[in-house]
């Protein structure tokens, strides 16, 4: 009996939680089980979104830039990350914290503008001439003498 006696109040309240979450998991799952159609058709198969019946595979080819995009942000925002953990503790690291700190800033920003050079941040296509061609904002223009 001092086995359940040694356990805090919070760890009873914590115990008690799990087992009503795991209650009420096992309770959805077996009403849909018993009530829920048992039905089964060709249509009821088929992928449904918004109304629209699917035509063709679900599996498009993306461009690599789109992954290299998605690794960028991961990386810059596990910068910002480490670096709000120095600021909430950067009283407590003094200087010795700071100059880390301040070397990795430049590790990143060393490799930000390597990879600005290498190109990874562009987007616009290339043009004959190696410059990139920036999209613009205005309407094209039609020639009147090309009619």
């Amino acid at each position: 009996m001092k086995f359940l006696t040694s356990y805090t109040p919070q760890t009873w309240a914590l115990v008690v939680y799990v087992a009503a979450v795991l209650f009420v998991v096992a309770l959805m799952v077996g009403l849909s089980a018993l009530l829920g159609s048992k039905n089964h058709g060709r249509a009821k198969n088929e992928a449904f979104e918004s109304g629209v019946v699917g035509v063709g595979g679900g599996h498009l080819r993306f461009s690599a830039k789109f992954y290299l995009v998605a690794m960028f942000f991961v990386l810059f925002d596990l910068e910002a990350v480490f670096l709000y953990a120095w600021a909430v503790s950067v009283r407590d690291t003094g200087w010795a914290g700071f100059i880390e700190a301040t070397i990795f800033i430049a590790v990143l920003l060393i490799g930000l503008v390597y990879l600005w050079r290498l190109g990874g941040l562009d987007w616009a296509p290339v043009t004959r001439a190696g410059r990139r061609e920036l999209p613009s904002l205005k309407p094209p223009v039609e020639d009147p003498s090309a009619r």
